[in-house]
């Protein structure tokens, strides 16, 4: 195993303390328990939007907290979720009066600790809903969920609801503008190799040099099914076509087409996939008229990518394009 790296137990605590260091201007920090909160938070009257995961999968979440996204986030130990002390903190520490949205993947620790936290925060007073992101068409079950892995979507979700909530929709509203995302997104993944837990020390599968996993979840899951090797364009339109079919979208649709690097592959390469994807959708009459290319919700060091894509109304457009400013996602500000 080869990582820039001290000791593998302090590996999530020292990240966060380099995250507070580089974006002081824009978040707080916390260890034990750990979350991070935006400077703007608690704003009065406003609804405090909170989601949380598994470490390894940066920017994801931590990375989005700030002005029209996340209020908070808290990180767990790598691929595994957090305990519900350090999300009733984050929860208690955005509620400005208006209530607290959970944004929720869906994985069964994540899905239990989140309910478990949420409990307790209404025992303090705080009114919770929560909405869970299950959009990975690749399998029903895997062996972290019952139902869909949240994956790319809850990237979409997170940005589209924070900007919601920072022009002050109540609750309810945020809750609801959540669950239509969600209802209107399909992703699906590959990857090229494995990825290695810096606790575990070596790889979490095996692929041989000339085979691929389509399907694969982001915390090293299996897939769908496991094939040769093939050119950028086939691949895409692997992934592609259970996504297209899945709700199932339709000639005329206007969508945001998301394309994420699951952090080992070069930007170069996602270009190239992009392309080909929207080329594919034009050719179905899908209209793509929001993008979003970049390695944003990732598996350590895991070369391979996914492609999320979300029908469009006109107030998810407009809160897409509503302005954003966290430590991995800026415009308009």
């Amino acid at each position: 195993m080869k990582k820039i790296i001290n000791d593998p137990a302090n590996v999530v605590a020292e990240a966060l303390t380099g995250l507070a260091a580089a974006h002081g201007d824009l978040v707080s920090v916390h260890l034990d328990p750990d979350y991070v909160v935006s400077l703007d938070a608690p704003r009065r009257g406003k609804v405090g939007v909170v989601s949380g995961g598994g470490s390894g999968h940066e920017p994801l979440h931590a990375g989005f907290v700030g002005y029209g996204m996340l209020d908070a986030a808290c990180p767990g130990p790598v691929f595994t979720s957090p305990t519900p002390d350090p999300i009733l903190a984050a929860t208690k520490a955005v509620d400005g009066g208006a209530g607290v949205l959970h944004i929720v993947k869906n994985y069964t620790g994540d899905v239990l600790n989140f309910e478990t936290a949420a409990e307790l925060a209404a025992a303090e007073g705080v009114e919770v809903e929560a909405v869970v992101i299950d959009d990975d068409v690749a399998v029903r079950d895997s062996l972290y969920t019952a139902g869909r892995r949240g994956v790319g979507g809850t990237v979409l979700a997170e940005k589209i609801v924070g900007a919601a909530a920072q022009r002050g929709d109540d609750l309810a509203a945020v809750a609801a503008l959540c669950r239509r995302v969600n209802d209107n997104v399909a992703s699906m993944g590959m990857a090229l190799d494995s990825c290695t837990v810096p606790h575990a020390g070596k790889p979490t599968f095996e692929l041989g040099p000339d085979e691929m996993e389509i399907g694969i979840g982001i915390h090293g899951e299996p897939g769908r099914e496991r094939v040769p090797l093939e050119p950028a364009n086939a691949i895409v339109e692997r992934l592609l076509a259970p996504i297209v079919e899945d709700m199932p979208f339709e000639s005329g649709d206007r969508t945001l087409l998301f394309v994420n690097g699951m952090g080992g592959t070069p930007l170069m390469e996602l270009y190239v996939a992009y392309a080909h994807a929207e080329k594919v959708l034009a050719q179905r009459g899908i209209a793509v008229e929001r993008r979003l290319v970049g390695n944003y919700i990732t598996s350590l060091e895991m070369p391979g990518m996914s492609i999320t894509l979300l029908r469009l109304d006109e107030e998810m457009i407009e809160l897409w394009d509503a302005p954003v400013h966290t430590p991995a996602l800026r415009w308009g500000r």
